[in-house]
């Protein structure tokens, strides 16, 4: 039997979320201190409803786009 496609697997799926070091490669290779002065002089807000900080996607493109 042919295995059929229901619903597209995860690792197929762009996330929604980076943590930093991701985050800081999405940008294009940035370090990590880096990105916590971005984050400190306001030029990146990551998202802190838990413990990791996490950029959104939409977050990361508006900051590539200034």
């Amino acid at each position: 039997m042919p295995k059929t496609k229901s619903a597209p697997s995860e690792a197929n799926l762009a996330p929604g979320a980076y943590k930093l070091k991701p985050a800081a490669a999405y940008i294009g290779g940035l370090s990590v201190p880096t990105m916590h002065r971005l984050i400190q002089r306001g030029l990146l807000k990551p998202c802190r409803a838990t413990r990791h900080l996490l950029f959104s996607k939409k977050e990361l493109d508006r900051f590539l786009m200034t």
